[in-house]
């Protein structure tokens, strides 16, 4: 077979994974494949719910937008997103779920080069596979790879996902919201998390609301409509808490640009504060940061306590050495000298 990487002008089509946290990180991958082969573009397979995403990623010509349901395989779904695909006359498409439904699509578009693991026993669907799935802990090593031409060794250092949000997008959603400058630092808090035991007690939240709020501080409360809940909760906290949960992710979005500071969970807001290049307090429990972490700097990682025997454990076990980990045992105290310390860097 030819090097997929080889100069045509074939679009290449990448089919991430959806969940939000692995679509900010698949990013990556974009300014990966944009640094190989500049004269090819790049599209990239979005829900109604991660797309907007994919409007302040460099490198990314469009979305393809669908509405695959999860958990059955909707084949008229499936036939109409392969018309759709065919009209783009792809070249390649990277196919990064292991799912056989990920990859049906891809092979009904007749799209040339499918590249992927082997997964759910996808011979033929996946026409270029990829070895060495289970050695690659991380999920960003995963996506890398299938990148990258057959054969290559896998980078020691993948490109950091990037969000660029245009200044005047913030300063419009700002006066849209009511939020405009007041000389108050702003801080985003992030209290949703997908998977049990992520989540840091909004109990917490709420406390660490009335601290900051103490302190001369604005709090915007961000999340889906999953989040309202606790966001109404949050707010009780004080008259400078805003409850800005929506379902519409670019609102979040647009929040976490304008923040100084996110203080998150383990959750795919985080992944999308720290390729915006927010400061971003990330509380971790039961799940290992060294596998979940945003591959981009975060301000700080705050988590239980870890005796060097699991330390050493979680490189190959992975979440299964924390799951003991309770997010509880990040105090209210840590969190909010830590958005203090970092504010105090911010400004010097």
């Amino acid at each position: 077979m030819t090097n997929p990487l080889a100069p045509n002008a074939d679009p290449v089509l990448i089919v991430p994974w959806f969940w939000i946290g692995d679509f900010v990180r698949v990013h990556s991958v974009v300014t990966l494949l944009r640094a190989e082969m500049p004269e090819r573009p790049v599209d990239i397979l979005a829900t109604p719910l991660t797309a907007p995403l994919a409007d302040y990623m460099p490198g990314v010509r469009q979305a393809i937008v669908s509405d695959l349901p999860r958990g059955r395989l909707a084949l008229k779904k499936q036939f109409a997103l392969a018309d759709r695909l065919r009209q783009e006359r792809y070249g390649r498409a990277l196919v990064m779920p292991r799912t056989w439904k990920s990859a049906l699509a891809p092979w009904l578009a007749h799209i040339p080069v499918r590249t992927g693991f082997a997964g759910e026993f996808r011979y033929g669907l996946i026409n270029d596979l990829r070895p060495g799935e289970r050695d690659l802990a991380r999920m960003i090593d995963q996506m890398g790879t299938i990148a990258l031409p057959s054969g290559v060794t896998r980078a020691s250092e993948w490109p950091l996902p990037k969000l660029n949000v245009p200044s005047q997008d913030v300063a419009a959603w700002r006066a849209l919201h009511g939020v405009v400058p007041d000389g108050r630092s702003v801080i985003a808090l992030a209290p949703g998390a997908v998977g049990a035991g992520k989540a840091w007690p909004v109990g917490h939240y709420v406390e660490l609301a009335r601290t900051l709020t103490k302190d001369k501080m604005s709090i915007w409360v961000i999340g889906g409509p999953s989040e309202t809940v606790l966001a109404k909760q949050i707010a009780q906290a004080g008259a400078h808490v805003h409850d800005l949960t929506s379902n519409d992710l670019r609102n979040a979005i647009l929040a976490l640009a304008g923040a100084n500071v996110a203080v998150t969970n383990d959750s795919g807001l985080m992944h999308i504060a720290a390729a915006i290049d927010t400061p971003t307090i990330a509380i971790f429990g039961p799940t290992s940061p060294w596998h979940w972490k945003p591959l981009n700097p975060l301000a700080a990682i705050l988590e239980p306590p870890l005796d060097a025997a699991t330390a050493e454990r979680v490189k190959t076990e992975g979440n299964r050495a924390v799951a003991y980990r309770r997010t509880d045992d990040v105090s209210v105290n840590t969190v909010a000298k830590t958005v203090q310390e970092v504010l105090a860097k911010l400004k010097h």
